[in-house]
């Protein structure tokens, strides 16, 4: 059994790491707001720019785009989305035990991972999965630059024949407490994805394009493209944030228990070390009388 110096010793390091844990706790629900409220403020670009989509798709329907052309899937690139730091509970686990799933269910090189963060990085690489890209370093917010580079790298391999298509695996914020791993087709663009998602913003009447509807389409799908990656990539990093609250309220909570539990086994071993000297004290006054 443990000594009163040792169970003091754990006591106050517990006690210690508590407030760490509260500190990281408070941290992380802070950042949560902030990470949860830049994804709210991306949903009216991407409602704007789904818009002028379909009303172009609408007004010139035989409009072409590379983006668009869908053919034959011998290669996916799989977009996964992880985090750079652990202390996230199942954050980081959850999705890549899909993206496993995935990879060994699929034939050998049929998929390529294109990972976002590094624990996603080193978790395929000690397993030995194929790794197409990797973006480590992330910001500590959602980074339209770091969407706009990966968007840029995947459009020229979906272009180019490299791959034939391009999925996100993410995971996607409900709220504090809920969270849902999420795959979504990021490439080729369905045309029902661009003209269907905002079919009810179409009824004002067609508008009228400058220079051509051809140019402002060419323009637009990569910036609509931009705008989805950038959503998954703030979606994912309020979910990153609420794990992490949640795994530190957790620790938090456990931590006090552990000094509860610390303290009433130390009073008990002070309680009968007294009661130990007691008695020899009057069994050392009966042996003199």
């Amino acid at each position: 059994m443990a000594s009163l110096k040792d169970l003091r010793r754990r006591i106050r390091a517990t006690k210690s790491m508590q407030q760490i844990f509260k500190a990281m706790e408070m941290v992380a629900a802070a950042k949560l707001r902030r990470a949860h409220q830049r994804a709210q403020a991306a949903s009216p670009y991407s409602a704007k720019i789904s818009a002028m989509l379909a009303n172009l798709a609408g007004s010139a329907a035989e409009l072409e785009h590379p983006l668009f052309k869908a053919r034959e899937v011998k290669v996916t690139a799989l977009v996964l989305i992880t985090a750079d730091r652990g202390f996230a509970g199942a954050y980081n686990t959850a999705v890549l035990r899909v993206a496993e799933a995935r990879l060994k269910s699929a034939a050998p090189g049929s998929i390529q991972c294109v990972v976002v963060g590094r624990k996603g990085r080193d978790y395929l690489r000690r397993r030995g999965y194929p790794v197409l890209a990797a973006h480590t370093d992330l910001p500590g917010e959602a980074s339209l630059e770091l969407a706009r580079k990966i968007t840029n790298d995947l459009t020229e391999r979906f272009i180019s024949g490299e791959v034939d298509r391009v999925e996100i695996l993410y995971t996607h914020y409900v709220n504090a407490i809920v969270r849902k791993v999420l795959t979504e087709t990021f490439l080729p663009i369905g045309t029902g994805t661009v003209a269907g998602a905002t079919a009810s913003s179409t009824g004002s009447g067609s508008a009228i394009f400058e220079p051509d509807a051809e140019s402002i389409f060419a323009e637009l799908l990569p910036r609509y493209a931009t705008a989805k990656l950038y959503a998954s990539l703030a979606d994912s990093l309020a979910s990153e944030h609420s794990a992490r609250m949640v795994a530190m309220g957790s620790a938090r909570k456990n931590a006090g228990e552990l000094v509860d539990s610390l303290t009433l086994t130390r009073n008990r071993l002070r309680q009968a070390a007294i009661t130990r000297e007691i008695s020899e004290l009057v069994g050392g006054a009966e042996a003199l009388n």
